[in-house]
């Protein structure tokens, strides 16, 4: 997770509408995040040859209040994974904005090493970084807990609406990490995204298991 900040007018027409840019300390953050899929199913369905893979994604941090309940979320700006069918799957689910290019990923060490690799206009882009450190489970109010614990999906819809959907999974332990390669975004996401240069911040989750609920209008 390499975490970056920028000026909430950067995302701001991005907002899907009924939710307001979420912010740690006042600072407003777009995140570039690389993992895997294992064992992925739909409904209870594990699909042959597309149930463990590789995704990337740029996404931001927004919040929603329902009732006395502060529903802080993510919104994808893209998602990449390396097959079609995946990225078919997840627009017809979600309406998310997923794309389909060449993939693959190495992750070795102790603490890990990652690595991450994607095809685009012919050529290989990479992200690399190495934990430091021991990893821990941040406490709630710590920007790491900020930038990986988020229980809610916002995606803006065609018409204009928005489709909101739950995710549940445990709280994720963490390292600090330098990061040894970082793409040039502005080439994969285009102009807007260029000044996406100097990381605030690098982490390496450790991951776990992850429910995604059907999403609802909102």
């Amino acid at each position: 997770m390499v975490n970056f900040a920028v000026e909430p007018l950067q995302l701001r027409h991005l907002v899907p509408a009924h939710t307001e840019l979420d912010a740690h300390d006042g600072v407003t953050y777009v995140s570039l995040v690389a993992f895997q899929f294992l064992d992925t199913r739909v409904r209870g369905v594990r699909f042959p040859f597309h149930h463990s893979f590789t995704e990337l994604n740029l996404r931001f941090y927004v919040r929603r209040s329902v009732g006395d309940e502060l529903r802080r979320a993510v919104v994808f700006i893209r998602e990449m994974v390396p097959r079609p069918a995946i990225a078919t799957m997840a627009r017809i689910l979600y309406n998310e904005p997923y794309v389909a290019l060449p993939m693959r990923h190495r992750v070795d060490g102790d603490p890990p090493r990652v690595r991450y690799e994607w095809r685009h206009r012919g050529l290989w882009q990479t992200l690399a970084a190495t934990a430091r450190g021991e990893r821990t489970v941040p406490p709630p109010d710590d920007h790491r807990a900020f930038i990986t614990e988020h229980y809610w999906g916002y995606t803006r819809q065609r018409d204009g609406g928005t489709l909101e959907y739950h995710v549940t999974h445990p709280r994720w332990a963490v390292w600090t990490a330098e990061l040894t390669e970082l793409p040039d975004l502005g080439r994969l996401y285009g102009d807007d995204w260029s000044m996406l240069t100097n990381p605030a911040s690098v982490l390496i989750a450790d991951g776990s298991a992850v429910s995604v609920y059907p999403g609802k209008r909102v």
